[in-house]
């Protein structure tokens, strides 16, 4: 749809291009050949589309620099961004086109789903509506169905009384030496460790977050959560756009670092990078911890306190000493609806085979550089230095083990966590710091990987350095805490 922007969109009294001005311009400079006419382009340069202004700098590089500056020119002269402005004549276009040809049945202001709608974004009314949300869909259901029964049937049922042990009697049969035996079963192999972990604890788990969150999804929810915590986003220098890379980081972090390319300023892509590495679980590892603290209200609440607060006092301290301006945000809204059956079960079955695809090989490839720590005594050495920072947070040495598996993939060290628990090896003040700690720890490989590859070398080790201290420094602090006034959780 071609929109004019008229004089209804023009600052008065500015002696700056206008939109339209502006568009005239940059389309009669455009020589290139894009695919699209050049008024498209033009609109998508003013709304500082990134990959438009790579494809021009190629396509048009002599009058490349004529448009960058027309394009600031432009953006001088209005106070509100382009891209807010031309969404917005573009909705007033499309609201004047479907008067001629649309009737409303009745008025949508008064309906029941528009009064829900607008109770979920409400300051006040959204907060319980959230927790709800976050209580029956991940405590109860997550928690308990994924982390609970499913999980205990076919870890306990299928692969310790059937699977774990026929797999290591017939490896043990065609295998002779000791040091190759050990790759595929015992502590760390890859068969009895590394499947056992994928399939029997993770994928339980994040096939039933994937159940929810695509239940949410459809129902519309998504965007209203987005405004509602727009304003407090704002305050550690984000908004209500960073929602959706936060909401995917609860599936998986390394995939929600990728997302956080939408974000308009380089600021807030730092801060919603930084913000994932330290205090956003995956998926599996926050089924996992669910299923650790459920029936301990308490010990989660008080888990889940600490990690809320560790998230807003870096983001504000962050929001405070990185240079920039507030952000801005706007969304539309779509209708609040019943989830589709169907959609629900397109969007979760793609996922659980992402999972299949992308994971499960890492978890196995996670056993193999563990086999080759062990060969190689390197582990050993890892798992030594990690002892010392372990033993002053008042956690046993096996929980060493722990923080090295969850280096390589959160998850990974999210599982040995529960079998740590499983032992009976860790008391309630002991658990909940371990999950504070697990839950703040340096990214996984895989999340490393993409904060390097998105941010820069020196941003990624930087963002990780920052949360191999924080974690334990939290850690340290919560468990002083709560032995010196003799908490029982």
């Amino acid at each position: 749809m071609s929109v004019k922007l008229d004089a209804e969109t023009q600052p008065p009294g500015s002696r700056v291009f206008t939109l339209e001005h502006a568009v005239e311009q940059i389309v009669g400079l455009l020589k290139g050949d894009y695919g699209l006419s050049r008024r498209s382009i033009a609109l998508l340069l003013l709304q500082d589309d990134q990959q438009i202004r790579q494809m021009v700098k190629v396509r048009d590089a002599q009058v490349y620099e004529q448009i960058v500056q027309t394009v600031a020119a432009t953006r001088r002269g209005y106070s509100d961004p382009l891209d807010y402005i031309i969404a917005m004549r573009r909705q007033q276009e499309v609201n004047e086109l479907l008067k001629g040809v649309v009737e409303p049945a009745s008025d949508p202001h008064h309906s029941f789903a528009e009064f829900l709608s607008r109770l979920t974004m409400h300051p006040v009314a959204g907060i319980p509506i959230l927790l709800l949300v976050l209580y029956f869909g991940l405590y109860k259901f997550v928690g308990q169905v994924g982390a609970g029964t499913l999980v205990d049937f076919l870890e306990s049922t299928v692969f310790e009384q059937h699977i774990n042990p026929w797999v290591t009697k017939a490896v043990e049969g065609l295998v002779g030496w000791q040091v190759l035996r050990d790759l595929f079963v015992g502590e760390y192999g890859v068969l009895t460790l590394g499947l056992r972990y994928a399939v029997a604890i993770i994928l339980p788990i994040v096939s039933v977050f994937f159940l929810v969150f695509s239940v949410i999804e459809d129902t519309g929810y998504l965007p209203r959560l987005a405004m509602l915590i727009d304003r407090l986003f704002k305050k550690i220098g984000l908004s209500g756009r960073a929602v959706i890379p936060m909401v995917l980081g609860l599936g998986c972090d390394t995939m929600a670092t990728m997302v956080t390319r939408t974000l308009p300023t380089k600021r807030e892509r730092f801060i919603a990078t930084l913000l994932l590495a330290l205090a956003v679980p995956c998926s599996a590892q926050l089924g996992v911890i669910m299923a650790l603290l459920h029936g301990r209200r308490l010990a989660l609440i008080l888990w889940a306190g600490v990690i809320v607060g560790v998230f807003l006092l870096v983001g504000y301290l962050a929001s405070k000493l990185l240079p920039g301006t507030q952000p801005t945000f706007y969304m539309e809204i779509p209708p609040l609806r019943f989830p589709k059956l169907s959609n629900v079960f397109v969007k979760t079955y793609t996922r659980v085979v992402w999972y299949l695809k992308e994971v499960v090989p890492l978890f196995i490839a996670a056993s193999v550089l563990i086999w080759i720590g062990q060969v190689t005594r390197l582990f050993d050495v890892c798992i030594g230095l990690l002892k010392h920072p372990v033993k002053l947070m008042g956690l046993p040495p096996d929980a060493a083990r722990v923080f090295l598996l969850g280096f390589f993939r959160r998850d990974y060290g999210a599982a040995g966590l529960y079998d740590l628990d499983k032992s009976g090896a860790l008391t309630g003040v002991q658990l909940v710091v371990a999950c504070v700690a697990l839950t703040l720890f340096l990214p996984c490989i895989a999340q490393l990987l993409m904060n390097i590859k998105e941010r820069g070398i020196r941003t990624g080790l930087l963002i990780s350095g920052i949360t191999l201290v924080l974690s334990f420094a939290v850690a340290f602090v919560v468990s002083a805490v709560l032995n010196a006034t003799g908490a029982v959780l």
